[in-house]
């Protein structure tokens, strides 16, 4: 089952409203779905965690109700997140990401928990939104990433019982700024401006019973990932290549801690997933950085695909004065 959010071209910005998505994709790339509305004041987290029997029902009866065509709609981030946790769980990506800083792999600390770092959930943007680039950077690149959505609290949660908060799964983009990012990252800490301008999530929640099928015999979920830049494939990987499955990610964020319903927990970039990974690899900006009028495509087998264009950044801010710095004295011994 697939759930969206979204509001109609004729509404006000701030209209919001969750519905079940049929139809599907064509072999050319066309849409052909169809959004039905549920009833008004339809939580999509609350249907997530919902009984899939009463879930199943709700469904049906938005179904007998006439579609929405995508030229009628515009799709919402399906969820506004309390909090957002990107981990770190492709082997692959990681070893390119620090050969590109001239060490020879990923460090041994990496294999033994997945670790993350917590995101801007005010930054998240909708699957087909615009996307102005930051005014402050010179190296904007994309992340394909999957993600899960959190629809049941969860605490000290074994892996069974982690599977169970789980509720669906989106495509999302992490943009990044690689010149800011790695800036902030040299002081131990980040990133911060580095990623907190966008990020892309959409174009719906596919429910987690609709891919438990495409578990391998580890139960990784294996799906196909690619990402094209102005209809050129760039990379492409599968989800089951991660280091960790998404039961176990959510099992270890909730040990002594919670991971709340209405969360969204990210697999990090898959490999071949980003420009910088490439950059380090070869040594050189080759893709180039993204640049105004670029357009980033996103797809993930069985889940769906987002689609954003690379904008003009927004009115200018003023920049950011340097630290005042402190005279300091020498104290004799």
């Amino acid at each position: 089952m697939r759930l969206a959010a979204f509001r109609s071209t004729a509404e006000d910005a701030g209209a919001r409203h969750v519905g079940l998505v049929l139809g599907d994709a064509g072999p050319d790339r066309s849409t052909a779905w169809w959004i039905h509305p549920f009833a008004e004041g339809t939580d999509l987290i609350e249907l997530l965690a919902a009984d899939p029997v009463d879930r199943e029902r709700l469904a049906d009866e938005a179904a007998q109700a006439d579609g929405l065509a995508p030229t009628d709609v515009v799709l919402l981030p399906p969820v506004y997140p309390v909090a957002m946790r990107d981990f770190l769980t492709f082997e692959a990506h990681v070893d390119g990401m620090e050969r590109g800083m001239g060490n020879p792999g990923p460090p041994a600390a990496w294999y033994d928990a997945p670790v993350w770092s917590f995101m801007a959930p005010h930054a998240v943007t909708g699957g087909n939104d615009d996307i102005p680039i930051p005014p402050y950077t010179e190296r904007l690149d994309f992340e394909l990433e999957i993600a899960a959505v959190i629809c049941r609290d969860a605490r000290n949660a074994t892996p069974e019982e982690a599977h169970a908060a789980i509720g669906g799964y989106c495509v999302m983009n992490d943009w990044s700024a690689r010149d800011v990012q790695g800036k902030e990252m040299t002081l131990k800490l980040g990133p911060s401006k580095g990623k907190d301008f966008a990020t892309t999530v959409g174009p719906w929640v596919v429910t987690a019973d609709e891919v438990d099928r495409f578990r391998d015999a580890d139960g990784f979920l294996d799906l196909a990932m690619t990402v094209r830049v102005n209809g050129v494939e760039i990379g492409a990987d599968r989800s089951g290549n991660m280091g960790w499955s998404f039961d176990q990610l959510v099992s270890h964020a909730s040990r002594g801690s919670w991971v709340k319903a209405g969360e969204i927990l990210a697999s990090g970039t898959c490999a071949s997933g980003s420009l910088a990974e490439s950059w380090g690899r070869t040594g050189s900006l080759n893709p180039p950085p993204l640049q105004v009028g670029d357009v980033v495509e996103m797809t993930i087998d069985r889940i769906g695909t987002i689609r954003n264009r690379v904008v003009a950044s927004q009115p200018a801010v003023a920049a950011v004065a340097p630290a005042r710095r402190q005279l300091r004295t020498e104290q004799s011994a």
